[in-house]
């Protein structure tokens, strides 16, 4: 696997829409290590602490920050950059957020997508494109069975209707590209968990910043059940997918899902109780959510047979061992005093490779 990676992407030009985020962060530093050539273009630093801006990624890697629905700059950018493979992570990602400022999400998801397909139409160069959209784009039903790909898009609410949207223009845009050079496939992944997340509102950030300072953790819905798997697991899948898209030109224009088999679906308490084995003395208090307008799931679960298909991918780790390494990347920050980010994830992507052979 390592040296299928690198064979695809050193000395490859790569551009990373998001890159400061939680997944774009960790899809930079393995794409730094592999020795791609990196550009990324992200709309702020996603405040502080910020797992990004800790790494201190050198080499091959130049950052623009503005807002895709800049087109103009963004046409510039890809123009004389000229990438090879592009994944594009930009958006606003998360449901409450969406219910505040639902014009804004609209318009970040939805034109921000519109844009780089835009963009990346106009350059007239061979490039692999993943778009990576959300487990919620499905109109979800609440059904136990995981949704697959053939499964109706839609969403209750702004940030999972926008989604949707999103990937109506993506399938639209792949239509009128079909014999352009761009070649595009969208990815679909749950709940993501690891290190170096500190967004708010996430369980996982909102635990780790709770137990660090030996606080309580305030858990609003305990019975939500949701596909949770590790950060490098899916970060794994974007780097298969457009290799993928390269070698088989049947797949453009293809959606994928990315999730934990159905035995890895865990309810928000059951997470929080798996965390107990990992970081000790653990309290938590469950609250009645005073959010009543805002819509969330209760169960989601994805089928991603067609991964393991198509592009030879499961998850490696289990619920446990996810924990396991996300509670260590946490702990070995606050035992360093946030200090030793770099080290600290450098290793933790090491042992992720370390689980293959080659």
């Amino acid at each position: 696997m390592n040296k299928f990676l690198k064979n695809n992407f050193k000395g490859k030009k790569v551009l990373i829409t998001g890159h400061t985020g939680f997944k774009g962060t960790w899809l930079t530093l393995w794409l730094n290590k592999l020795g791609a050539k990196i550009v990324g273009i992200s709309k702020d630093w996603h405040g502080y602490p910020s797992h990004f801006k800790d790494l201190k990624i050198n080499g091959n890697i130049k950052s623009y920050f503005f807002d895709l629905k800049e087109f103009n700059k963004l046409q510039n950018v890809i123009s004389r950059f000229k990438p090879d493979y592009v994944f594009h992570l930009a958006g606003q990602s998360m449901v409450k957020k969406s219910y505040i400022n639902p014009y804004s999400t609209f318009l970040t998801n939805s034109f921000g997508s519109l844009n780089l397909l835009e963009a990346l139409r106009k350059m007239n160069k061979r490039c692999y494109l993943v778009m990576i959209t959300s487990d919620k784009v499905y109109k979800n039903l609440e059904i136990k069975r995981g949704y697959n790909e053939k499964d109706a898009l839609g969403g209750n609410d702004p940030y999972s209707s926008s989604k949707a949207t999103a990937e109506i223009i993506i399938s639209a845009y792949s239509k009128l590209m079909k014999n352009s050079k761009v070649r595009l496939g969208i990815a679909r992944a749950g709940n993501v968990i690891g290190g170096g997340d500190w967004n708010q509102n996430r369980l996982i950030p909102d635990c780790m910043k709770a137990w660090g300072k030996g606080k309580t953790v305030l858990i609003r819905n305990p019975n939500s059940t949701r596909p949770w798997q590790y950060v490098l697991d899916v970060i794994r899948g974007y780097l298969i997918l457009s290799i993928n898209l390269k070698i088989k030109r049947n797949l453009n224009g293809t959606a994928f899902n990315f999730g934990p088999s159905h035995k890895e679906n865990f309810s928000v308490l059951d997470i929080v109780k798996l965390s107990n084995k990992n970081w000790k003395n653990i309290k938590w208090k469950i609250i009645r959510n005073k959010d009543k307008f805002i819509h969330e799931s209760k169960l989601l679960q994805l089928n991603s047979s067609k991964a393991k298909k198509y592009l030879n991918w499961e998850c490696k780790l289990r619920i446990s061992q996810s924990l396991k390494q996300t509670i260590n990347w946490y702990r070995n920050y606050f035992k360093n005093k946030k200090k030793d980010v770099r080290r600290i994830s450098l290793q933790t992507l090491i042992d992720y490779q370390n689980l293959w052979k080659n």
